[in-house]
C-alpha cells in the first residue's frame, strides 16, 4: 500500500472500461497510478455485453458528426475526444493484441472468442504502465486540500494524489455493482448533473392494454419505430421483440434512449412494403383469408392477432371492402403505442444523463474543479447500441489520460 504522505499522479475510481483504459495509458505514459474499484472483478459490463462477446467498437462512428449516434444534452461535446483516439485506433491496439475479431451488421465489431480477451488486453495494457490496483476497495470519503491534493479515505487507508478520475459509470444492471457514486462526488464539487435515467432499456404497458399482444411473447420480427420530434426524434429499423410485459429487441432498445414518459412510439409491422398495394393486389388475385396473405409478410402469430381485432379481417381477402383494408394496412404500418414504463435500470444497458458536459473540458475531460475528471458513462454522454457507448469509453479515457499532467 501507498503511504497516505506519498501522492499518486493520479487515482482512477472504478476498473471498468474507461477506467482500466485509461489506468494503462496513464501508467504508460510514467504516472504513478492506483486504480480502485469496490467490485471484486474488473469490467464486469464488457464481460457480459455482446453475448459474452464484447461489441467493443462500431466502424460506422463518424467523429466529425456525432450527433448521428451520440445523445446527451450537447451532443457535440464528445467530438473531440472520438476525433483525437478513433475507432480504427482501438481496433489497431485489439488487432496488436492478436485478438481475432469479426463484424456483424451496421459496423459492429465482437471479438471471435469471448469478451475476456478483451479484458485480458486492457490488464496487460495497465500492467505494462507499472499500475496498482486495488480490488475490492470503496472509497468513503474524497477531500481536496488547501495543498491542491486529492485525499481518499478508502478500505485499505488513505491516500492521496494530484489528480483525480472518476470512471464509475452510471446507474445501469445494479447487480453488477453499479452506484450512483459518480454523480454523488460530482455534485460535492459544486457540478451539475443532468437528471439520470435508464436507457438502451426495454419498454413496459398497461397490463390490461397489452393482453391482446401478451401471447405473442418470443415473436421477433423487423420493424421500423420512431419516437419524438425535430432535433429530439430517434428513427431506426431494427428487429422488435415482444415480451410478457412489452416490447424489447434492438429497435425498442434503441428508441428508449429517445422515449419520454408520456409520449407515444411509432410502429411499421411491414418495414420497406407497401402494404396497402399488397393486400390491393392480394384482394384481386387470391382466394386465401386476409391473416394468410399478411403471413407472408410477417410472422403468422402476428397476422393472426391482428385480423382478430376486427370481424372484417377474418374473411377471405377478395370479400373485404377496400376500406377494411386500407384501415388494416393504416393500423399495421402506423401502430401508435404509449408505453407506460421502461424496465428500469434493472434491464437498462446504459444510464442516460450524467455529469453536466458544461462544466467539464472536451479536450482534456477535467471539471471545473482543478484536477478532477469525468469519463465514460458518468458523464452525459450516452450512444446507440451497437458499440458506441464502449468507444465513448476508450477515447474519453484516452483525451483524459493524455490530459494529466506528468
Amino acid at each position: 500500500m501507498s503511504s497516505s504522505y506519498t501522492p499518486w499522479d493520479v487515482v482512477i475510481v472504478g476498473a471498468g472500461a474507461a477506467g482500466l483504459f485509461c489506468a494503462g495509458i496513464a501508467g504508460q505514459r510514467g504516472l504513478r497510478v492506483l486504480l480502485l474499484d469496490h467490485s471484486e472483478k474488473v469490467a464486469e459490463k464488457i464481460r457480459i455485453s455482446g453475448g459474452g462477446r464484447a461489441n467493443f467498437t462500431n466502424r460506422d462512428l463518424d467523429p466529425q458528426a456525432p450527433h448521428r449516434h451520440f445523445i446527451g444534452a450537447n451532443p457535440q461535446f464528445c467530438r473531440s475526444a472520438l476525433s483525437r483516439y478513433t475507432a480504427a485506433d482501438f481496433v489497431g491496439l485489439v488487432g496488436r493484441h492478436g485478438i481475432a475479431f469479426h463484424e456483424k451488421h451496421k459496423g459492429q465489431l465482437f471479438c471471435d472468442r469471448s469478451a475476456e480477451d478483451l479484458i485480458q488486453m486492457l490488464l496487460r495494457e495497465a500492467d505494462a504502465g507499472g499500475v496498482q490496483r486495488w480490488q475490492p476497495c470503496k472509497v468513503t470519503a474524497i477531500r481536496h486540500g488547501v495543498d491542491a491534493l486529492y485525499s481518499l479515505d478508502t478500505e485499505r487507508g488513505s491516500v492521496r494524489s494530484r489528480a483525480l478520475v472518476i470512471a464509475t459509470g452510471g446507474l445501469s444492471i445494479p447487480k453488477i455493482g453499479a452506484t450512483d457514486f459518480g454523480h454523488r462526488v460530482a455534485r460535492q464539487f459544486g457540478l451539475r448533473v443532468v437528471e439520470p435515467r435508464p436507457g438502451l432499456v426495454p419498454l413496459t404497458f398497461d397490463g390490461e392494454g397489452w393482453a391482446p399482444y401478451a401471447g405473442l411473447a418470443g415473436l421477433a420480427l423487423p420493424v421500423g419505430i420512431a419516437t419524438g420530434a425535430g432535433p429530439a426524434r430517434g428513427a431506426f429499423v431494427e428487429d422488435l421483440l415482444f415480451t410478457h410485459r412489452g416490447l424489447s429487441g434492438p429497435a425498442v432498445l434503441q428508441i428508449s434512449s429517445y422515449w419520454q414518459p408520456g409520449t407515444t412510439i411509432q410502429l411499421d409491422l411491414a418495414p420497406g412494403t407497401d402494404l396497402a398495394a399488397a393486400l390491393l393486389r392480394a384482394k384481386a388475385t387470391s382466394r386465401r383469408r386476409v391473416a394468410n396473405e399478411l403471413a407472408t409478410l410477417m410472422p403468422s402469430r402476428l397476422a393472426d392477432a391482428w385480423v382478430h381485432m376486427l370481424a372484417d379481417w377474418q374473411r377471405p381477402v377478395a370479400e373485404v371492402s377496400n376500406k377494411a383494408l386500407m384501415l388494416l394496412a393504416e393500423r399495421l404500418t402506423r401502430w401508435e403505442l404509449q408505453p407506460v414504463d421502461t424496465e428500469g435500470y434493472r434491464k437498462a444497458e446504459v444510464t442516460l444523463g450524467g455529469v453536466d458536459t458544461r462544466d467539464l473540458s472536451s479536450r482534456t475531460m477535467e471539471s471545473k474543479q482543478p484536477g478532477l475528471y469525468f469519463i465514460g458513462e458518468v458523464v452525459d454522454v450516452t450512444g446507440w447500441l451497437g458499440g458506441y457507448n464502449f468507444q465513448w469509453a476508450w477515447s474519453s479515457a484516452h483525451a483524459c489520460a493524455m490530459a494529466l499532467p506528468p
